[in-house]
């Protein structure tokens, strides 16, 4: 439990902090496991975007539009932002504003499955702390009941509840630090994507456009 040097192990220090290291150890175990499965997702389907854009943007120009979709669905799987550029590239003949409500539609789901989960570890940066806070009462409310039933006071009779006091509220505070901080990360990550692909679906669109036009003109004439 403790060593010569006067620390005191992990387990020890759990079982210091009384019953509220329970729901503090489930939120720690809930902050990793969200963090790392959101990190492996977003590394999964890879958010570049700079290499689709050119090869789609090299299909428009030439007027390939269905070889620009082979490519999109060839590599969807692995490549998320190649999703939203398939629903522009396959109503390419549509007009600007049914091809940006297409685009939309599928933005948004795509941004939907991406912050998947952040709304949870925005939750749970926000309850550590405060079941920290509540270990701390706990413990506070241990520590004076000590010196209310005790004698004669000295720092070994408050010790047990101040451990709890500090010991879930350090822990508390970590977990809400590392929530916070991934829910700060991935968030960044998702919204220069956002970002990126909307700047890259109003290009292409004001092309189809630009080409659409010229076509119903050289037709009309």
């Amino acid at each position: 439990m403790q060593d010569g040097s006067g620390s005191f192990s992990l387990l020890a220090l759990f079982q210091m902090g009384g019953a509220f290291m329970w729901p503090l150890l489930v939120f720690s175990v809930a902050t990793i496991a969200l963090a790392v499965e959101r990190t492996v997702y977003l590394l999964y389907h890879n958010l570049r975007l700079d290499d689709i854009r050119d090869v789609v943007e090299g299909y428009i120009r030439e007027k390939n539009i269905p070889a620009a979709k082979e490519y999109l669905e060839s590599i969807m799987r692995r490549r998320i932002g190649a999703r939203t550029l398939l629903a522009l590239v396959s109503r390419a003949g549509l007009s600007e504003h049914r091809i940006e409500k297409a685009v939309e539609a599928q933005a948004q789901s795509t941004l939907t499955a991406l912050e998947n989960g952040f709304n949870f570890l925005t939750t749970l940066g926000s309850i550590a702390p405060l079941t920290g806070f509540l270990g701390t009462v706990s413990g506070m409310i241990g520590a004076f009941k000590s010196i209310a039933e005790a004698t004669e006071v000295n720092a070994q009779i408050v010790a047990n509840g101040i451990y709890e006091a500090l010991i879930t509220t350090v822990f508390g505070l970590i977990i809400a630090i590392i929530a916070v901080a991934a829910h700060s990360i991935l968030s960044h990550v998702v919204d220069k994507f956002a970002a990126e692909i909307e700047k890259i679906c109003a290009d292409f669109i004001a092309e189809l456009a630009l080409e659409n036009s010229v076509e119903e003109r050289n037709s009309s004439v």
